[in-house]
């Protein structure tokens, strides 16, 4: 009966704990501005699960330019160890307050608040040197933009990333903290520009961090930037900013003879879609993913003007050339689209083909029972014929909702109407 009770006493993390970033006093008492986290392990378990409390609720405040916070849990109920044979609830501040920078926080909704209308939070100008400036319009309203870029010798940007890095935790997952002493990595900051109390204001939207790799194999001098990690915080979703941050990394490193191309490191789902999207998009004005061009296969050509023109690596310019071919190709026409499946499903098919070789040179080498025992979890013919399809299926959806996005155009051309 004890274990029944103490069931009801144990919550989702994600569903009580909420974030929000402050531009001032006002917006304290907004609940309106409040986003969850979409992960929490690395603050509260794997199975991110909090025992001891009902009616929870956990908050994490930052104010939107300093990035000063404030943490607070309430609850209705607590579990009392005398009566639960000493089980005792968990601690939920501790965990939250521990990957926050020292001496970043407060408890104290006062304080807090006290920040707020500081000339601190007015005065506050990022750490980093301008890279671009844009506007946009978002429900009819005009927004204002910029990202700086910055290095580790960059004043402030130390103290600026330690209250910064906390986010990925709630938002990439497996995200771990980098060194920051190490010179080769590049920050690229994005703000908002906004007016408070006829105040102009920076108001943090995002970042993305670069580490310049040598290339090996290349002349002197020449480097590899790598793309590690990129956030879009949540309240700056679904404006196109992300693309806009990864476009102006693309735009940063294209002038620069010593970078041979840009890669990425382990990527997310949603950054392969965000990078598919950017990417597909500006190839698509080369003369070199033309329609004629593509129609004839993939190229060492094609490779060779990603990369020079766009920083692209051949193994994505490979994946582009796939998404701008469906983009030409009309599945209307039987012989275009049975061309095209024909392609992708050569690439898809390598690895077994290289399989299927290599177990040649087995069989020779073996006994017959030891080759028998050998095959027993090899794919058969059936099975890879049938992972073949539903690969190629999953990759034409990926390719179909990429090109969406892209244009209606595009999305007409390859479903067939145009």
């Amino acid at each position: 009966m004890v274990t029944m009770a103490l069931e009801e006493y144990v919550v989702d993390a994600n569903d009580v704990l909420r974030f929000k970033l402050v531009r001032g006093a006002e917006d304290l008492e907004d609940e309106g501005t409040e986003f969850p986290p979409e992960m929490c392990h690395q603050i509260y378990g794997d199975n991110e699960n909090i025992f001891g409390y009902r009616g929870l609720q956990i908050k994490l405040y930052m104010t939107a330019g300093t990035l000063k916070a404030f943490v607070s849990a309430k609850w209705d109920t607590k579990v009392d160890p005398l009566k639960t044979d000493g089980v005792t609830a968990d601690d939920v501040v501790a965990p939250l307050v521990k990957v926050l920078a020292p001496g970043s926080f407060t408890t104290s909704r006062e304080e807090f608040a006290t920040s707020l209308s500081a000339a601190a939070e007015a005065a506050f100008r990022p750490p980093g040197e301008l890279v671009t400036s844009f506007a946009l319009e978002a429900a009819g309203v005009g927004r204002q933009f910029e990202v700086l870029l910055a290095t580790e010798a960059t004043p402030g940007l130390r103290e600026y990333h330690e209250r910064l890095q906390p986010w990925i935790l709630f938002f990439i997952d497996a995200a771990s903290y980098i060194d920051i002493d190490d010179d080769s990595w590049r920050f690229f900051l994005m703000f908002e520009k906004v007016t408070v109390g006829g105040e102009e204001r920076r108001q943090v939207v995002g970042y993305l961090t670069v580490y310049e790799y040598y290339a090996y194999g290349r002349t002197t001098n020449h480097k590899r930037p790598r793309i590690a990690q990129m956030l879009v915080l949540p309240p700056f979703q679904r404006l196109g900013l992300g693309a806009r941050l990864l476009d102006t990394v693309y735009s940063h490193y294209r002038s620069d003879r010593t970078v041979t191309d840009i890669t990425v490191e382990d990527p997310s789902d949603n950054f392969v879609r965000l990078r598919d999207f950017v990417d597909t998009r500006n190839c698509l004005q080369m003369a070199a993913f033309g329609r004629e061009a593509v129609a004839g296969g993939f190229t060492e050509a094609m490779a060779e003007a990603a990369r020079a023109e766009l920083k692209i690596c051949r193994k994505q310019a490979r994946r582009v050339y796939e998404i701008v071919r469906l983009h030409h190709t009309s599945l209307a026409d039987k012989q275009q689209y049975k061309e095209y499946r024909i392609d992708i499903k050569r690439r898809l098919n390598a690895p077994y083909q290289k399989e299927q070789s290599q177990l040649a040179k087995l069989q020779k080498a073996l006994k017959p029972e030891e080759f028998a025992a050998a095959m027993v979890n090899v794919t058969n013919r059936e099975q890879r014929l049938e992972n073949l399809e539903r690969q190629f299926e999953e990759l034409e959806t990926h390719y179909k909702a990429v090109l969406e996005k892209v244009g209606p155009d595009t999305a007409l051309l390859a479903a067939g109407a145009l």
